[in-house]
């Protein structure tokens, strides 16, 4: 199963990054890095709230009746004029439910690794937040996922299941850090540098950032 990162390194992923760039007025390189780590940890976050059967039925239910893929279908007019109100709102309430009180510190975090203000990061997230539970939903139908054990399975292959316990702690650690970012300029020689080995989160960081 391709992971979360094969996707940003595809057509359709560039066309997201490009999309996300415009749309917040940022570099296409630095918003490729924030979408590069902030993607995992939301992830991360989904798949820790699926640890109780009432978060995973809250997700299964949320990708089964609105986050149905048909976003990933239309992101040329998603991006067209900017993107719309609803959907920007909709991923304030997504990013507020997967990391509650959390939320601050991933974006100060994330802000202060890719030299990007607060603000515009807290932006992208919310641009991203629809178009990732857009994906889950796309990738849950095409496997059939139909129960709480499923939805925990399908995150856990995304996030890559040969990515080391080292990876999987970052992304932990990310969530429970005090926001002074000291936490993602440990990832970021762990996976932006010489972690290059395949599979992962590692060799797909690297891969992705590696010529650069």
């Amino acid at each position: 199963m391709s992971g979360i990162l094969d996707l940003l390194n595809s057509d359709l992923g560039k066309t997201i990054i490009s999309g996300v760039a415009g749309q917040t007025g940022q570099d296409e390189s630095k918003t490729g890095s924030v979408l590069t780590m902030a993607l995992p940890v939301l992830m991360q976050a989904m798949k820790r709230n699926t640890a109780t059967p009432q978060g995973a039925d809250g997700l299964l239910n949320a990708l089964n009746n609105k986050h149905d893929g048909s976003i990933l279908d239309n992101l040329g007019g998603l991006f067209s004029g900017g993107v719309d109100n609803n959907v920007l709102n909709d991923g304030g309430k997504i990013l507020g439910h997967v990391l509650g009180g959390k939320q601050q510190h991933v974006e100060n975090a994330l802000s202060q690794k890719s030299g990007m203000d607060t603000g515009s990061v807290a932006q992208i997230l919310k641009v991203a937040a629809p178009i990732l539970m857009g994906f889950l939903g796309k990738q849950s139908r095409q496997q059939n996922v139909s129960n709480s054990g499923g939805v925990e399975s399908l995150l856990g292959g995304l996030l890559g299941g040969s990515s080391s316990k080292q990876e999987q702690s970052f992304l932990e650690s990310i969530l429970d850090a005090d926001g002074d970012g000291s936490v993602i300029d440990d990832v970021a020689g762990m996976v932006l540098g010489g972690n290059k080995k395949k599979g992962g989160l590692g060799g797909l960081l690297g891969g992705l950032f590696g010529g650069k």
